[in-house]
């Protein structure tokens, strides 16, 4: 795990992507895991912008969708398989076959959450997922206590996640209470994750993933035993850390680190 502590969302955004499109030049038909809401917005918009300016070509890339309300279409304006239409594949070249998400209102749930596990299987597995993460430490929609070797499922939402999603819709009660998510298992088998968190209200979140007990009471803390998570976040998201300046450190040397380990590569050949 790798935290990466910029000034603020932005930089977030600008950091994310760097790394997308790093990976994206090595490998071009990528297969990403995607997320809905506030936090991934800068992140998409940007991407828009590398593929308008023809920097990044999704043509091949394969993109799945991290979850979704059960009981709503994918034309419901507040359903997540709009909200990515909306934001993001309308504006790039994706090919429409290479686009998997979960469905709101599935004949036979259970059945189209195994399915959707195969397809990520017959991709190859996610070469990148981004997330963001809940105020109670939640990943996708897998509220604590859920199983750290989850699959992808049905889960209840928690009341705070209903609260916080209320404003999406115009009352509260207008609020799915159960939807789909890959599950803690589905997702630590991604190859490499992104995990995004921007100011004060996550910074409690943050600090109990990254620095407490790996525990399914704080699902995100479970991305403390991922080889390749990086959490990047801003200063108002750190502010709780309690080895912050050790991580600021780590980044700035990070450079250091790779020319160390070149050269002593070419002195070997």
């Amino acid at each position: 795990m790798e935290i990466i502590i910029k000034e603020d969302y932005d930089q977030i955004c600008e950091e994310a992507v760097t790394i997308i499109h790093q990976t994206w030049k090595k490998k071009n038909d990528l297969v990403l895991g995607l997320p809905t809401g506030r936090t991934p917005l800068g992140v998409y918009n940007r991407l828009i912008e590398l593929n308008q300016n023809q920097e990044i070509d999704f043509s091949r890339v394969v993109a799945f969708s991290l979850d979704e309300y059960l009981g709503l279409n994918k034309d419901h304006p507040q359903s997540f398989a709009y909200y990515m239409e909306k934001n993001f594949y309308r504006h790039i070249n994706i090919k429409k076959e290479n686009i998997f998400r979960l469905e709101g209102t599935p004949k036979d749930v259970d059945r189209h959450c195994q399915e959707y596990e195969e397809k990520i299987k017959s991709q190859g597995g996610l070469d990148v997922l981004i997330l963001g993460i809940g105020r109670n430490g939640h990943i996708g929609f897998n509220e604590p206590s859920s199983s750290l070797s989850s699959r992808t499922r049905v889960k209840t939402l928690a009341e705070e996640t209903v609260e916080v999603n209320s404003r999406f819709f115009e009352n509260k009660d207008e609020v799915p209470r159960f939807c789909l998510t890959m599950g803690i298992g589905t997702i630590m088998e991604s190859k490499m994750i992104i995990l995004l968190a921007s100011g004060e209200d996550k910074s409690e979140a943050v600090q109990k993933s990254m620095e407490g007990p790996v525990t399914a009471s704080v699902p995100a803390s479970i991305l403390q035993l991922h080889p390749q998570a990086k959490i990047i976040i801003d200063q108002k998201a750190a502010s709780r850390l309690i080895r912050r300046d050790y991580y600021q450190w780590v980044y700035r040397n990070k450079e250091r680190v790779s020319d160390f380990l070149e050269r002593k590569k070419t002195i070997s050949d």
